[in-house]
C-alpha cells in the first residue's frame, strides 16, 4: 500500500491550528519563512564562496534525501525513539536522523564520486541530483517497491534512500560529461564519467523535470485522479514520471533553444525560483491561500504564486549576494552568482525550511 501521492514535504497540509503567537495561516508561514530566511542568510555569510558553494552546500545537500523520507515517506512519525517526544525535542532528534545519514553519504560519495579529492565539479552535481533521484522514489513512486515489501517503514525507508543513490549513481555515469572543463584547473579526468551528453544540460534538465514534478502537486495530480486505476503503484510512479519527463523536456526546450536562453540562467531563473515557490506554498503556507478552490483553479492559482513569489525571492537573494558574500562573477565559465544564488536557495533555506515547518512544527511559532 502506498503512501498519499499528492502531498509534498508537508504531513500538514492546510490546517489552521493553535498557535503560541496567535498567528495563523497564512501569516505563520510568512513569519517562518522570514525567519528561515535571514537565519540562512547569516549561515551563509559566515563562509567564504568557495567554502559556501563547496563543502556547505554538499554536507546539507546531503542531509536532503534522508529529510525527504522523514517528512514523506514517514510523516515525521518514524524513528519512534525520535518521533515520540515533544517540540522541540522531536525535531532536533529528527534533524540528527538525517544528519546521520549524511555523515554516512559524504565520505562514501566522497570516494566514489570524489576520488577523494575536494569538492569538484563532478563530486557537486553528483550530489545535486541525487536530491533529484530521492525526490522521483520517495513522492513519484511512494517508497515502491520497499514499503510493499517491508512491513517497517523504517527499513523501506532506509531501503529507498541506498537505492536512491545507488541508481543516482549508474545514471551519473551514464548520462554525465565533463569534457567541456578539459584544460580547466576544476577538470579531473580519472572522475569524468565520460557520459552521453555534456553535464550542465543533464543537470538543467534533472531540476527542470524536477520543478514539473512540484507543478503536478499544485494540482493534486489533477487529472490522473479521474483515473483510479492509474492512481496506484508502480502504474502511478510510470504514468507520472512519463507526464513530468515530458513537461520537463518541453519547458527546457523552449527556454533553452527556442528563447536561446544559457542553460545556467535559465537554471537559476525557472526552475529553480518555481521550485523555491512551491516549497513556501505548499510547504511554509501549508496550502491555505487557495484551500477553497477546487482543480484545476487552485492549481494554476498556487502555480502562478509558487512562480511569483519564488521569482521574487530569487530577486532579493541575487541583490543580496554582495552583502553577505562579496562580489562574484556572473556567467561562464564559472557561473559564480548564479551557483551563489542556485545554492543559497536550495542547499540551505530549502532544507532549514523543510525543518522548521515538518521537523520542529513551526515551534516556537506554534505549539506542540
Amino acid at each position: 500500500m502506498t503512501r498519499t501521492p499528492q502531498r509534498t514535504l508537508s504531513a500538514n497540509s492546510g490546517r489552521g491550528d493553535a498557535l503560541m503567537t496567535g498567528l495563523k495561516q497564512p501569516l505563520l508561514g510568512i513569519a517562518a519563512t522570514a525567519i528561515i530566511i535571514a537565519i540562512s542568510l547569516g549561515l551563509i555569510s559566515l563562509f567564504s564562496f568557495d567554502v559556501f558553494s563547496g563543502w556547505l552546500s554538499i554536507g546539507l545537500m546531503c542531509l536532503i534525501p534522508a529529510q525527504i523520507a522523514v517528512a514523506v515517506l514517514w510523516h515525521t512519525k518514524h524513528p519512534a525513539w525520535a518521533a515520540n517526544h515533544r517540540q522541540p525535542l522531536k525535531g532536533i532528534l529528527l534533524i540528527l536522523v538525517t544528519a546521520l545519514v549524511g555523515a554516512v553519504v559524504v565520505p562514501v560519495y566522497h570516494r566514489t564520486v570524489g576520488g577523494g579529492l575536494g569538492p569538484s565539479p563532478m563530486f557537486i552535481q553528483c550530489v545535486i541530483v541525487s536530491v533529484v533521484v530521492m525526490f522521483w522514489l520517495a513522492i513519484m513512486w511512494g517508497g515502491w517497491p520497499f514499503n510493499a515489501i517491508s512491513k517497517s517503514p523504517v527499513a523501506a525507508g532506509l531501503a529507498t534512500i541506498a537505492f536512491s543513490y545507488g541508481i543516482n549513481l549508474v545514471l551519473f555515469r551514464l548520462f554525465f560529461n565533463y569534457e567541456f572543463m578539459k584544460g580547466a584547473p576544476v577538470y579531473v579526468a580519472s572522475l569524468d564519467p565520460h557520459g552521453l551528453f555534456t553535464a550542465w544540460n543533464v543537470l538543467v534538465f534533472y531540476v527542470t523535470s524536477l520543478s514539473m514534478m512540484f507543478l503536478t502537486l499544485h494540482f493534486d495530480l489533477w487529472p490522473l485522479t479521474k483515473w483510479p486505476a492509474v492512481m496506484k503503484q508502480p502504474v502511478l510512479g510510470l504514468v507520472w514520471t512519463l507526464v513530468v519527463l515530458t513537461l520537463g523536456a518541453i519547458l527546457y526546450l523552449i527556454g533553452t533553444r527556442s528563447l536561446q536562453m544559457d542553460v545556467v540562467r535559465f537554471l537559476v531563473r525557472i526552475p529553480i525560483p518555481f521550485i523555491f515557490g512551491t516549497i513556501v506554498v505548499l510547504n511554509m503556507l501549508q496550502n491555505s491561500v487557495f484551500a477553497k478552490l477546487s482543480q484545476p483553479a487552485k492549481g494554476f492559482a498556487n502555480a502562478l504564486s509558487a512562480m511569483v513569489i519564488g521569482s521574487v525571492l530569487a530577486f532579493l537573494y541575487s541583490r543580496l549576494t554582495g552583502v553577505v558574500t562579496g562580489s562574484l562573477n556572473s556567467g561562464p565559465p564559472a557561473y559564480e552568482s548564479e551557483i551563489w544564488l542556485a545554492s543559497a536557495l536550495l542547499s540551505v533555506t530549502f532544507p532549514f525550511l523543510i525543518f522548521h515547518a515538518e521537523f520542529l512544527g513551526f515551534w516556537p511559532l506554534k505549539s506542540d
